[in-house]
């Protein structure tokens, strides 16, 4: 099968979903799910050399991933915390904390600096947007911030730990694969993605200088706040995701009957709406994830990487090809870390070719697939914040900063030869 004939199920799905959607200004005609079974249908339908129930295995082994699984076993438990903490109040008493703490004029910069924190501290983006994306949403409805807007922030900052942090599997993935220590990874990727964090954290602090809140600020319910306080300390200290969602879930029961916000029962339907809530989400992550099987078995990756890769010369273009090849297949995956492990073979045979610092390469391949992974629709961290906020990604997109900002500054790194020691 021929490489674009294999890509082409990737660029059905765009057609069907951004295009026509961007035709009709309403990004809620084309429902993401309607958008990704007719791509992946087609994807079925194109794949040759297999009987059709082969195919659909094939299929199914893209979609049961454990990547895939593990995703959905996330979104599973925080549909059911972020529904339960809402039901008991625990979002309302977290937003009212926040609100008495930080200025009115500083809830922008200050909701990036915690997501960039929590998100440094713990080294996952999905995990600092499942905490912060509600109370975000509700300072949002507290003040006359536009809810994607304010999202779109939390987004941003959780991007900025998942490509810094020592735990990030990104770092892991890109250092390993380069052969070169973390520690001097960090330090070359902080000079890339610090100043443009920098930019951004003023740009929200001047656009939030004029903020002032829509309506008085309600007491505090100490007793509510804790759910909260547990999940972002257990997910600071390290501790599992899933461990941290239980244990949030737990405490919101408990709470939530000992304050008679609900009853047993009343706790059961609260975790189940919230599941049940995550259902459009993870129908879309089973059909990404068969989709994206079929382009790679099919040839697609491959098809691409060969295409990048024949005319290289010189230490810019080899550079950009591995920044060129870590975006594209972070495009037909839709995992950065899966996008890492893919092309951090070929990014090192290219580095050692062109002599290029291992540290510099492993800086580019972090970077770049964080900045896609930060922008694609169909991606983990967009999918979960709009389903926690119900909202379309699209409207989250449109909102975003820093993940476009980290990709200029890092494409400029690259033309600039930045930082020179290392370049």
């Amino acid at each position: 099968m021929s490489g674009l004939r294999a890509l082409s199920p990737l660029l059905v799905f765009l057609c069907i979903y951004l295009i026509t959607s961007l035709l009709v200004n309403d990004f809620y005609k084309v429902p993401i799910t309607v958008a990704f079974l007719i791509s992946s249908c087609y994807a079925i339908a194109i794949t040759k050399g297999l009987a059709i129930d082969q195919r659909i295995h094939q299929f199914s082994m893209g979609a049961s991933n454990k990547n895939i699984l593990l995703m959905i076993w996330i979104f599973i438990l925080a549909g059911a915390f972020a529904n339960t903490a809402r039901q008991m109040g625990a979002i309302d008493a977290t937003v009212n904390l926040t609100l008495h703490i930080l200025p009115d004029n500083l809830l922008l910069a200050g909701t990036f600096l915690a997501a960039c924190f929590i998100s440094l501290s713990i080294g996952t983006s999905v995990g600092t947007i499942v905490a912060l994306t509600p109370v975000a949403v509700g300072l949002a409805e507290k003040t006359e911030i536009a809810i994607p807007y304010m999202v779109a922030i939390v987004v941003g900052g959780s991007l900025f730990g998942d490509n810094l942090s020592f735990i990030s599997d990104t770092t892991i993935a890109a250092t390993k694969t380069q052969g070169c220590d973390m520690r001097d990874k960090f330090r070359v990727n902080s000079m890339i993605v610090i100043p443009a964090a920098a930019v951004i954290l003023l740009i929200y602090i001047i656009q939030g200088a004029d903020i002032e809140l829509a309506t008085q600020t309600a007491d505090i319910e100490w007793i509510k706040v804790i759910p909260y306080i547990v999940v972002l300390g257990t997910a600071i200290a390290g501790l599992n995701v899933f461990i941290v969602l239980s244990l949030g879930i737990v405490l919101t029961t408990i709470i939530g009957i000992a304050t008679q916000s609900f009853d047993i029962f009343g706790s059961f339907a609260a975790l189940g709406d919230g599941i049940i809530g995550m259902g459009e989400l993870i129908i879309i992550t089973l059909l990404a994830g068969g989709m994206l099987e079929l382009i790679r078995y099919n040839g697609g990756i491959n098809y691409l990487i060969n295409i990048l890769t024949r005319r290289v010369n010189g230490k810019r273009g080899a550079q950009l090809s591995i920044a060129s090849l870590v975006s594209i297949a972070n495009l037909c995956t839709a995992n950065n870390t899966i996008a890492i492990l893919t092309t951090g073979p070929i990014a090192k045979d290219i580095s050692a070719r062109f002599n290029l610092d291992p540290r510099k390469t492993a800086s580019i391949l972090d970077t770049f697939s964080c900045f896609i992974q930060g922008i694609i629709p169909y991606g983990a961290q967009l999918l979960m914040a709009a389903g926690l906020a119900g909202i379309s990604p699209i409207n989250i997109i449109s909102n975003l900063y820093y993940p476009f900002a980290i990709g200029l500054v890092a494409f400029l790194s690259i033309i600039f030869r930045y930082p020179r020691r290392y370049s």
